[in-house]
């Protein structure tokens, strides 16, 4: 008697949720979402049978209410919905138990803009099972274990754990949203470091995602060598993105890699802007130490740019027009496995004279022979013809072979050209000079996933690099022919096998073979030079990684065991360890140490001011380590490189700070690689370089705005034992380097003033009065003071920039851009040398840096 009103409590309060439940459901656009354990008891109620089940089991699954009308087509959904054992006891009673293992799949996207996460990675905590997602997002695992819980990770995105048995939810997969500023405490990136799209890695390298870049002072594109300079340590001491300095090292002391090729040109408009379209490039990665085993040279640093990578479903690209240059690119899908990447970029230089170009050509071509004809005599009896120009084009071909393997095919064109001509009409005279600079390279990646625990990574590229220059002087009376082509191909191999869900081992081989050649040709004296040389390097590298199950411990150890062979000067092993090690002790605090040695085969002579116009002096040249001196071809040693770096980092809500300091020595340097330009520059002492210092940020962060202030300080001495004296500041000395920043964002409008400053960089006087000059060389000479005894005046540049997109259609949207570098328009002197003019007389030279430079630009993307 008692059961009866409980049966029928039990059954209004059930048509109450059903009511409830068709009432959601009305709206087509949601799905009717109920708890499984209820839902079976409407299914008793209905159809007059039984379940039994622990509860414990069922407690927190969700099910979408099946459309089936029958028993049976009920049960079969709710079986593939959550994959639960349903067994049938006799007409009434039915069993409901969990299976132990389940299959899942999904769909990754982007929680800001719902795009496809590729190459997202799926693992399964405590075991070996683990997968990537494809060019759709999408992924599958099979026969997991149910109670499993899933880590998905993707470069730039927040980690994200998940039960295996949550994803059953959704039918026939689940789509999951990763956010960039959702933050796990115990994860080693930082997201939104400085500005959107700069993340540091557990690794302590810095990734730069140009897809969700934001804003950097003064600059109106994502452009990778300048953007990256907004870091501590990187800088360009002369304004040049071809001079890129790391942690005080030269520029020829940093491997620059784009689709994993080797590159020996990086700069348009001679060094001032970099010749890698952004819009293509889906990663940048800079490595300043702790460099894995897997990348040889560059003793100074890494800065590696990889294209994108996956094939999107639609036709996606962009174009755009600034004052310097006019640009396009796409990708465009062949088929779901095929597709074609593009980008080409001109000057508008040779038929368009903008401000910004005025600029520019002021700073480049100070103090070269496109500028002397001003300080003649007369100069109105001069006339001068200048034509320069720049283009580069890249080409991609995409093929996913299967799933597990991919094809990738890459090509680069660079090219600069500089015609001059100057004419002088009382005396008849005629100069002409003219500058090529070219890099052609193709490459080819192929990438294979075997199992869950082995994958493959091979590796080709050819590279070839030509600089020729030629001056004709005085209607042919002199020609100066000069040339300089490196030539490189190298092939490389690694796996990766997982030992388990915290162990990783890498093993690889690189075979690479460099040839450059330098040639010089001038009829009056009649002197001829053609020095070729050839080095081919193998080198066989191992690493172990190794990160906890938290993450609150990663590790990377290895090795790179060298040979390298010059026939005709050295022969020799080298063996480089390398190591990272990530702490995260307490709650918001990371430790960080890391160490390498390394070694390069390859360097860049700087010649005298007046050769290659006076504007692009530097010529590849390999090491030889020979004892003999023959004039073209100086004695130059592998250059080897030590270093150790420990940093701390705090990060906490809106707040990062970290400190790091590091310890590099460089042996092997020749005063022929340094930019001496004193009584050192031309005797190729040989010689090393150390360098002590600290780099600080301090960067918050919020909604709308991103401010930050870095510090580095460093200390740079040269030591070359045949020197007098031997221990000497270095050329790239610049001991304190101020950086302060901010970046406004609301809505479609980001705005961005930085300030710049830096202490002088060393240069040489000559002694003063009379003793300055020693009259007793011919030519006449300078005697000057001790090497970098004195300093330029201080460094200051204000830079600001603003961008604003908006829509034009539903596929198509708009950025309009405006910079302005120096707006306060302070002349910086870059660099002060002296020379003997026709007078004999010795003359100071000033380079000074730009001045008031603005810029506007205008793009579209569909």
């Amino acid at each position: 008697m008692l059961k009866a009103p409980r049966n029928n409590i039990l059954l209004f309060c059930l048509f109450l949720l059903t009511l409830v439940f068709s009432g959601n459901s009305q709206d087509g656009s949601t799905k009717e979402q109920i708890k499984l354990n209820l839902y079976l008891l409407e299914i008793e109620s209905e159809y007059d049978i039984k379940f039994s089940f622990a509860d414990k089991d069922l407690a927190n699954l969700e099910i979408t209410v099946p459309k089936q009308e029958t028993l049976e087509e009920i049960l079969n959904e709710i079986r593939a919905q959550t994959q639960l054992e349903i067994n049938q006891l006799n007409n009434r009673y039915y069993t409901i138990s969990k299976t132990k293992e389940i299959n899942i799949c999904g769909y990754i996207l982007n929680n800001y803009n719902e795009l496809t996460a590729s190459a997202a990675t799926i693992e399964v905590l405590n075991s070996d099972v683990s997968a990537l997602t494809d060019a759709n997002g999408y992924f599958s695992l099979k026969t997991i274990p149910r109670e499993s819980t899933i880590r998905i990770r993707h470069l730039g995105f927040k980690t994200k754990y998940i039960s295996a048995e949550k994803l059953l939810s959704e039918r026939p997969c689940s789509t999951i949203l990763l956010s960039l500023n959702y933050q796990q405490l115990e994860e080693v990136v930082v997201y939104k470091f400085l500005t959107s799209g700069l993340a540091k890695e557990k690794d302590g390298s810095i990734s730069l995602l140009t897809d969700e870049f934001g804003i950097i002072p003064g600059l109106i594109e994502p452009d990778v060598l300048q953007s990256i300079q907004a870091l501590p340590g990187i800088k360009s001491i002369d304004e040049r993105v071809s001079d890129i300095n790391i942690r005080g090292g030269t520029n020829d002391q940093n491997l620059i890699l784009w689709d994993e090729i080797k590159m020996y040109q990086s700069g348009h408009f001679f060094g001032l802007i970099s010749a890698f379209n952004p819009y293509l490039t889906g990663e940048v990665s800079i490595v300043k130490s702790g460099t894995s085993a897997a990348y040889g040279d560059g003793v100074s640093g890494i800065i590696n740019m990889k294209s994108k990578d996956s094939i999107g479903g639609r036709l996606m690209g962009g174009a755009g027009v600034n004052l310097i240059n006019m640009d396009a690119y796409g990708q465009i899908p062949l088929s779901e496995k095929l597709a074609l990447q593009f980008s080409a970029r001109r000057s508008v230089t040779d038929f368009l004279n903008t401000p910004t170009y005025n600029q520019f050509s002021k700073r480049v071509f100070q103090d070269t022979k496109i500028q002397e004809f001003g300080n003649t005599p007369n100069p109105e009896d001069v006339t001068s013809d200048e034509n320069f120009y720049f283009y580069d084009f890249t080409a991609k071909i995409l093929y996913d072979i299967s799933e597990e393997h991919k094809a990738r095919f890459s090509f680069l064109a660079i090219h600069n050209n500089l015609d001059y001509l100057e004419s002088q009409a009382q005396s008849g005279r005629t100069d002409k000079s003219g500058l090529n600079q070219t890099n052609l390279s193709f490459g080819g990646n192929l990438s294979s996933e075997w199992s869950n625990r082995f994958s493959s990574n091979l590796n080709a590229y050819y590279s070839r690099y030509n600089l020729d220059s030629e001056n004709v002087i005085n209607n042919g009376e002199q020609v100066l022919d000069q040339k300089n082509e490196v030539i490189e191909t190298s092939i490389k191999l690694y796996t990766n096998y997982k030992i388990s869900s915290n162990l990783g081992w890498l093993n690889g081989y690189q075979f690479t073979e460099t040839g450059i050649t330098n040639f010089t040709d001038v009829t009056q004296p009649p002197f001829e030079s053609n020095i070729k040389g050839v080095v081919r390097a193998n080198a066989l590298y191992s690493e172990i990684t190794y990160e906890s199950s938290n993450s609150k411990f990663y590790a990377r150890a290895g090795g790179r065991l060298n040979y390298l062979v010059n026939l005709r000067y050295f022969n020799k092993f080298i063996l480089e360890p390398r190591f990272v090690v990530n702490y995260n002790p307490i709650s918001d605090i990371r430790i960080e140490a890391s160490g390498e040695f390394k070694n390069q085969i390859t360097n860049q002579i700087i010649d005298l001011e007046q050769n290659f116009l006076g504007i692009e002096k530097r010529r590849w040249m390999l090491s030889n380590e020979k004892q003999d001196t023959v004039p073209g071809n100086p004695n130059l040693p592998i250059v080897t490189s030590k270093q150790a770096a420990l940093g701390i980092n705090y990060d906490k809500n809106q707040w990062f700070i970290g400190l790091e300091g590091y310890f590099k020595k460089v042996e092997g340097v020749s005063t022929l690689t340094q930019g001496f330009q004193n009584q050192n520059q031309f005797n190729g002492e040989i010689g090393s370089y150390e360098v002590k210092g600290f780099e600080f940020l301090i960067n918050h962060k919020n909604r709308f705005f991103s401010t930050w202030l870095s510090y580095t300080y460093a200390h740079n001495d040269y030591f070359f034992p045949d020197l007098n004296p031997s221990s000497f500041p270095n050329n790239l000395d610049i001991r304190h380097i101020v950086t302060f920043a901010t970046t406004y964002t609301l809505d479609n409008l980001k705005i961005g003033l930085g300030v710049n400053y830096r202490t002088g960089k060393p240069f040489t006087e000559p002694l003063d009065g009379d003793s300055g000059l020693d009259l007793g060389t011919i030519p006449i000479s300078i005697n000057y003071q001790e090497p970098n005894s004195s300093r330029l005046p201080d460094y200051l540049r204000v830079d600001a920039s603003a961008l604003y997109d908006f829509k034009i259609s539903t596929r198509v949207k708009g950025q309009g851009g405006i910079s302005v570098l120096n707006v306060l328009n302070k002349q910086n002197i870059l660099n002060t040398f002296y020379r003997v003019n026709a007078q004999d007389e010795i003359e100071k030279v000033e380079n000074i840096s730009l001045g008031f430079t603005p810029n506007i630009s205008f793009r579209i993307f569909f």
